[in-house]
């Protein structure tokens, strides 16, 4: 027990560069007071203790803003940065070293008495305002994008962003030089969705010039020479007054209508 708080505190060390003392994180980490609440809560669940457990729960969630459920299994090491507006459920699942930002929610799909929220595997980061719905496995080292609804399973080592969540990318390897934190740098499928497109219609515009190049040259009117009318080309010129009624007189005129 005392070696899980333990490792508790010392996540906060490690992944966060703001916290300077321990007298600081132990009294200034809503993060840490809502974990170590839950520990407790969560040892009087499964003693038997349940409205003790929900008691100390919902104090943790007046005190914090961060709601999690006595039923919930947390591993050692994980740490919860800022805190406010996570969500975790009743059968959620979280292994060793696992970071956690503000606005998460591992939440349910199902209203039956069962597995229904997912498992989080050991190393995986779960960026802010992300949603993990439902009763899957994310696996280690793996990373979800601040802001994507995931609603299936995560292979490991892999980093998952958009609404649904998409695998991006996948090394195959794990990260050897601690937890990756930089949620910066994250593959974006719509700016790749658009730049596919850029490219088609370059190449459809290179094809367009090419093609326009295989034709004729459009012959061109003398600069000097005025373009005749549809009508004068087809009337001669000895004819044109005779034919055209804006170009005789009144009696004109009117011999022509007869």
């Amino acid at each position: 027990m005392f070696d899980t708080l333990r490792r508790d505190i010392r996540a906060v060390f490690e992944r966060d560069p703001a916290a300077r003392s321990l007298p600081e994180v132990l009294c200034c980490y809503p993060g840490l007071h809502a974990i170590w609440l839950h520990r407790l809560a969560h040892r009087c669940w499964t003693h038997r203790l349940k409205f003790l457990g929900r008691l100390l729960s919902h104090l943790g969630r007046f005190l914090t803003g961060i709601e999690i459920h006595p039923g919930a299994r947390l591993g050692p090491g994980l740490f919860i940065d800022h805190g406010m507006g996570i969500v975790i459920g009743e059968t959620s699942e979280i292994g060793e070293n696992v970071t956690i930002y503000q606005g998460v929610t591992l939440g349910g799909t199902s209203l039956e008495k069962v597995k229904r929220h997912p498992t989080i595997g050991n190393n995986v980061v779960i960026g802010s305002g992300a949603k993990v719905l439902g009763p899957f496995s994310v696996g280690e080292n793996s990373r979800i994008g601040s802001g994507s609804v995931v609603v299936k399973e995560v292979p490991a080592n892999s980093v998952v962003v958009g609404v649904p969540g998409r695998v991006t990318h996948r090394d195959g390897k794990k990260v050897e030089h601690g937890i990756d934190l930089n949620m910066t740098d994250l593959p974006d499928p719509v700016a790749k969705a658009i730049q596919s497109l850029m490219d088609r219609v370059g190449e459809l515009e290179r094809t367009l010039a090419e093609l326009k190049s295989l034709l004729p040259p459009a012959p061109e009117a003398a600069p000097d020479q005025p373009v005749a009318s549809e009508w004068e080309a087809e009337v001669p010129p000895s004819d044109r007054t005779r034919r055209d009624p804006s170009k005789l007189g009144t009696a004109g005129r009117r011999m022509s209508q007869d």
